[in-house]
C-alpha cells in the first residue's frame, strides 16, 4: 500500500513538471491547454485504477464446533445439509446470496471462507484476511461458559492481528444456536467475553504476535475493555444457522460487500 502511495505522489510530480514544460515550450495557449488537459487526464484515471477496491472476501471464524460449517452451508445454498462434521480443512465458495439486493440490475458475488477453528489450522486464516472485507466470528450460545476463556483468546488474536488493525476490518460476533432455549444471549456473551478479554490483556497472555511485533493493544489504557474501544468496528449479534435464523448475518455481509 506505501509503494502505491509512493508512486502516485511520483505520478502527480511528474505531471507538474510536464505541465510546466507545455508552458514553456508552447507557442500558443491552445496547444498549452490540450497538453495540460491530456496529462491531467491520464493522472486521474491512473490515480482511479490504483485505488485499493473493496473485497467481496468474508471469513468464518471460530472454534471447533462453534457452527461454521453449517453456516456456510446455510449461506450458500440455504440448507444445514442436516448439521455437519468438524471441518479439518478450508471451505471456499463463491456465489450469489440471495437476499442481497440488486446493485444496478445485478446481485454481488460473495467469496465465503470457513476456517478451521482447531488451534493447530488457524494460521490459515492469515492468508485470506489481505482480502476480507469482514469477518465473521461464530460462538456456540449454549457451550459458551465452558469455552470462554477459549473464544476470548482466539477473539482477542484477530483484534490484534496486523491486518485486522491496519485494515479496519469489521467484525461480527455471532452468538450462534439461540434457537435452543438454554443458549445464552447476546448480552451475556458480550459481556463475558469483554470481561475475559480485559483479564487476557491484564496477563499478558494472549499476545498475538502481529501484537508483539507491532505493539497493537486492545482497550484504552486505564479503563475496562469493551469492544467499542477496538479500532474497527466489532458487533454482537444472535442467530441459529441449524434452523436458518440468520439474517443479521445476512445484513452484516450484504453491508461490507463491494458495491
Amino acid at each position: 500500500m506505501d509503494g502505491i502511495v509512493q508512486w502516485k505522489n511520483q505520478l502527480l510530480q511528474h505531471v507538474n513538471q510536464a505541465q510546466q514544460w507545455f508552458q514553456r515550450m508552447s507557442s500558443t495557449p491552445l496547444y498549452t491547454t490540450i497538453g495540460v488537459v491530456s496529462l491531467s487526464t491520464i493522472a486521474i484515471f491512473s490515480i482511479r485504477w490504483l485505488k485499493p477496491r473493496k473485497s467481496n472476501t468474508i471469513i468464518l471464524a471460530g472454534l471447533s464446533g462453534s457452527g461454521k460449517t453449517v453456516l456456510f452451508h446455510q449461506l450458500r445454498d440455504g440448507s444445514s445439509h442436516q448439521g455437519t462434521v468438524t471441518s479439518t480443512d478450508t471451505n471456499e465458495a463463491t456465489f450469489v446470496l440471495q437476499t442481497d439486493p440488486f446493485w444496478k440490475g445485478k446481485r454481488r458475488l460473495i467469496h465465503l471462507v470457513d476456517v478451521p477453528g482447531q488451534s493447530h489450522l488457524r494460521p490459515k486464516l492469515n492468508k485470506y484476511l489481505p482480502q476480507a472485507a469482514g469477518l465473521i466470528f461464530l460462538v456456540d450460545g449454549l457451550e459458551f461458559l465452558r469455552h470462554c476463556p477459549a473464544i476470548a483468546e482466539y477473539l482477542m488474536d484477530i483484534l490484534t492481528n496486523a491486518t485486522v488493525v491496519k485494515r479496519k476490518i469489521p467484525v461480527l460476533i455471532v452468538c450462534n444456536k439461540t434457537d435452543k432455549v438454554t443458549a445464552h444471549t447476546k448480552e451475556f456473551i458480550q459481556k463475558l467475553l469483554e470481561r475475559e478479554i480485559q483479564k487476557l490483556r491484564a496477563s499478558g497472555t494472549a499476545m498475538s504476535e502481529a501484537d508483539i511485533a507491532n505493539e497493537y493493544t486492545l482497550g484504552v489504557t486505564g479503563e475496562a475493555f469493551t469492544f467499542s474501544q477496538c479500532s474497527n468496528i466489532v458487533t454482537v449479534e444472535e442467530a441459529s444457522g441449524l434452523v436458518g435464523e440468520i439474517s443479521q448475518v445476512e445484513q452484516f455481509i450484504t453491508k461490507h460487500l463491494k458495491p
